[in-house]
């Protein structure tokens, strides 16, 4: 293995928990995994620190009088007693049984700190060589970045970053890697919760053919019939007890006479009892009107979610072109409620649902009518693991995500995020990470991540590996600007033609 440099003795150290190194040779980088020979076995490090020191420029006085007569480099052969140092944390330590144990006793000065062996690494990480999920490399070391399957996602995953940190890449990458699988490596199928379209053009790449189907959120249809008086109360919260007792006496009268029925149904339905009082039924009536305009609910049912979720494939739920965040949270809540309702019945596969923009259908602090489908993916990220329904949501503002959901997100996928709210709310979900950690994560550049939790032994950054599959990029915004206007001016030459 390369050798880093040589541990020497600080007033601190070494000690069992830290110890600092001089740098002799080799790429040494902050964040760097390294290694150490001891009477215990292999010691494990990672470097928190560096820094340079030089004898000559330790004493502020003598360096200022030096200066004023322009004698300091000339005097004193001051490079060559210029010096790196890297401050290192104490991981573990592999002892001659092959366990891992915590470090008993410190190392001593003078020994050697190499470069640490890759399958030695591997072990550490936790990770999985044969049939991990390749998201890319771990950075300043040669190794791929597979994680489990199961450590990674079962207990659920969030990924979070600032807008442009690489959140969508990231999640595409992973898409890949799922989709790639074979039956004997353990397949899910997958339902994304697409808010801005960013994942429809998976379905016409051709090393996807036919795995990929893409679902416009407009067409998405809700029978009517099959809504209960507490299925409806879910969607207009502020109904009280005897509006929603009221409201099912309506449903099941409805059942009897018609084996399908509208909204528009219920709202007759409700006029032309004698029974209700006109307080109740002008409230239902106006909370009803609401849901009929959102043009969601009908006779029937599509799509046929049953029939779509496959393992192997992908189901993308493209929300794109509705503008209307209440109808957004009813589609995601009706979807997300009964695909786990089915799973649970063993009808459906095992499945990942990915949330796109989660803090807007999952938020914190909201009330219930602008959080229609928050209870479900609290209820999905508390229950959904001993069913194999898991989780995986994504957002740019963590502080906004609800805390019950993101706290049971075992592995998180943390990018670039620099807001000091965002940075505290990550660091109360997850004990892996250090102050020192929330600071590297402040300087991430675009395509580097932090895994932390479970699917890591140690939290670990990787570097993104690029898309196998096409890419579909916005324009720029000159281009579009461009593009725009001339369409813009196209249309008024138009106007003034016919005038």
């Amino acid at each position: 293995m390369a050798k880093f440099g040589t541990i020497i003795t600080t007033p601190d150290g070494p000690s069992v928990s830290s110890f600092s190194f001089v740098i002799q040779s080799g790429n040494v980088k902050k964040g760097q995994f390294v290694s150490v020979k001891t009477e215990e076995g292999v010691l494990i490090g990672t470097i928190k620190n560096i820094y340079k020191t030089n004898r000559y420029f330790e004493s502020a006085g003598a360096v200022r009088e030096y200066d004023k007569a322009g004698e300091l480099y000339s005097a004193f052969p001051v490079k060559e007693w210029e010096y790196t140092i890297a401050e290192t944390k104490a991981l573990g330590v592999y002892g001659k049984d092959g366990l891992l144990n915590r470090p008993s006793f410190p190392p001593s000065p003078g020994m050697v700190v190499t470069d640490i062996d890759p399958k030695l690494l591997n072990k550490f990480l936790g990770l999985d060589q044969e049939r991990g999920l390749d998201l890319g490399t771990v950075q300043q070391q040669k190794l791929r970045a597979k994680f489990n399957l199961t450590k990674m996602l079962q207990k659920h995953m969030a990924i979070l970053a600032i807008s442009g940190a690489g959140k969508s890449y990231a999640t595409s990458v992973l898409i890949e890697e799922l989709l790639s699988r074979s039956p004997k490596q353990g397949r899910v199928a997958l339902l994304v919760i697409d808010n801005h379209g960013e994942y429809i053009g998976f379905e016409k790449d051709p090393k996807l053919k036919n795995k990929v189907q893409v679902i416009d959120g407009d067409d998405i249809k809700i029978a009517a019939n099959r809504l209960s008086e507490k299925g409806i109360a879910a969607m207009l919260p502020r109904m009280s007890a005897v509006q929603v007792r009221d409201l099912g006496k309506i449903i099941s009268y409805l059942r009897e006479e018609k084996e399908a029925y509208s909204i528009s149904d219920i709202i007759n339905a409700l006029k032309e009892d004698e029974n209700i009082s006109k307080a109740t039924k002008e409230a239902l009536v106006g909370w009803l009107s609401e849901l009929q305009s959102m043009r969601l609910f009908s006779t029937s049912e599509w799509p046929n979610i049953e029939n779509m979720m496959r393992q192997g494939h992908m189901v993308v739920i493209n929300l794109k072109k509705i503008l209307n965040l209440k109808k957004k949270q009813i589609i995601v809540n009706h979807l997300s409620r009964k695909l786990f309702n089915l799973r649970k019945q063993g009808i459906v596969p095992p499945y990942l649902e990915i949330i796109e923009e989660a803090h807007n259908f999952c938020p914190e602090g909201k009330r219930a009518e602008a959080a229609l489908s928050r209870g479900i993916i609290e209820l999905l990220a508390r229950e959904g693991r001993k069913f194999y329904a898991n989780l995986c949501l994504i957002s740019q503002r963590p502080i906004q995500l609800s805390t019950t959901a993101l706290s049971q997100c075992n592995t998180q996928m943390v990018l670039k995020v620099t807001n000091p709210y965002d940075l505290d709310h990550i660091a109360k979900s997850s004990e892996s990470i250090t102050r020192s950690t929330l600071d590297m994560i402040s300087t991430l550049k675009v395509g580097e991540a932090l895994m932390v939790g479970e699917a890591t032994n140690y939290p670990v950054f990787i570097k993104v590996r690029k898309r196998r599959t096409k890419e579909s990029h916005g324009k720029k915004l000159e281009d579009f600007a461009i593009l725009y206007e001339k369409k813009l001016g196209s249309k008024l030459a138009k106007g003034e033609d016919f005038l």
